[in-house]
């Protein structure tokens, strides 16, 4: 082989391997639009439903107020609140009012991942990093970059992957799973956990510092059963929803039904409001927006609530009994014996619950 030819098969080699490299990128640059697409379009989707964070209460105000205050920042925020609240519609309000808003949103959902998961899906991977690893995986930090990133049940974090936040958080970069090449970003936080994470922090389940890092700018997002005000904005603003959605064209919810649902406890809160209305527009064949009382859920008494509930049960059984028996214990016809207790303690039941003994004329 001339010296010429050896030459060119040299260049020929180093513009394959350049045109593999061009590949690769844009295959990475492709895979990165899909998953900005398919961002966008979730995106969306839910700033159409900020709706729901209208209110005149003075608690929904509160939230307006704490939303308009921090979002052209760049702190941490942490949002607090009951599941179902609406901690992610906050979220989406922050991001809308920032600076931010021409770039991503990009929520993880902690609790629904597994820590090996979790940490691939957070800070990607490269090829070959573990097993199934068969491409270079983004994670949501680069997806996230210039935009924000929101971490919902962050109470739910691992403790490994806690440790890696709190590196990212102080040093803004990030290396994927099998990389070792430090990747800038530049990420608003926004976490939401339905739980007491100084109480997790007491208990070793969370990183104290950590939440130091979190708790800049804490958002607490009120339960639905204390801004009863607001439910027939809420129901209006479902009953258009439901109406497009459906082609009906339900225009009014009968008083009886407005009055059940203010005084309704709403364990679940605006997403069982949501679902309850739903059921509610598929049944309905008018104009008149009803629901069951029977749709709804019984409170669930705790449990010094049921104690004393069973007290008044045994106290009513001794009465009925004390009366049966014209004031009689012991013996044949007693209370004790319709009870079926023994007399003494029949007896220290009644001195437990201050009960006296009344005899109406009979032994």
């Amino acid at each position: 082989m001339s010296e010429n030819e050896a030459e060119l098969l040299g260049l020929i080699g180093v513009l394959l391997s350049e045109r593999a490299l061009l590949q690769k990128e844009l295959a990475e640059r492709e895979l990165h639009r899909a998953q900005e697409y398919g961002y966008f379009r979730e995106q969306a989707r839910a700033e159409r439903d900020l709706r729901t964070l209208t209110g005149n209460g003075a608690a929904m105000k509160s939230v307006r107020h704490a939303i308009q205050q921090v979002a052209g920042t760049d702190s941490t925020v942490l949002i607090l609140g009951e599941t179902g609240t609406g901690k992610e519609l906050v979220a989406r309000a922050v991001h809308q009012l920032s600076p931010r808003r021409k770039h991503l949103l990009v929520a993880v959902h902690c609790a629904a991942l597994s820590e090996g998961t979790l940490t691939s899906e957070l800070f990607g991977h490269e090829k070959g990093a573990f097993t199934g690893a068969v491409e270079r995986r983004i994670g949501r930090f680069e997806l996230a970059h210039k935009g924000t990133l929101f971490l919902d049940e962050i109470a739910e974090l691992p403790a490994a992957t806690q440790v890696m936040l709190l590196r990212v958080l102080q040093e803004r970069t990030i290396e994927r799973v099998g990389g070792n090449q430090p990747i800038p970003v530049d990420v608003r936080i926004i976490a939401a956990t339905h739980q007491d994470l100084e109480t997790a922090a007491a208990a070793g389940r969370f990183r104290a510092d950590l939440l130091y890092r979190l708790n800049v700018f804490p958002i607490r997002v009120p339960p639905l059963r204390d801004r009863a005000e607001d439910i027939a904005d809420l129901v209006k603003h479902f009953i258009l929803q439901f109406n497009r959605r459906m082609r009906k064209n339900v225009v009014a919810v009968a008083p009886n039904t407005l009055r059940l649902l203010r005084d309704y406890h709403w364990p679940g809160n605006v997403r069982e409001l949501e679902n309850l209305i739903e059921r509610a527009m598929i049944v309905c064949a008018g104009p008149l927006l009803e629901i069951d009382a029977g749709w709804l859920a019984k409170p669930v008494p705790s449990s010094a609530d049921a104690a004393l509930a069973w007290l008044d049960v045994e106290r009513r059984a001794i009465q009925e009994a004390l009366q049966r028996a014209h004031g009689k214990i012991y013996g044949r016809g007693g209370a004790a014996e319709l009870l079926g207790l023994k007399p003494s303690t029949l007896y220290g039941k009644m001195k437990k619950l201050g009960m006296e003994r009344k005899r109406t004329g009979q032994p």
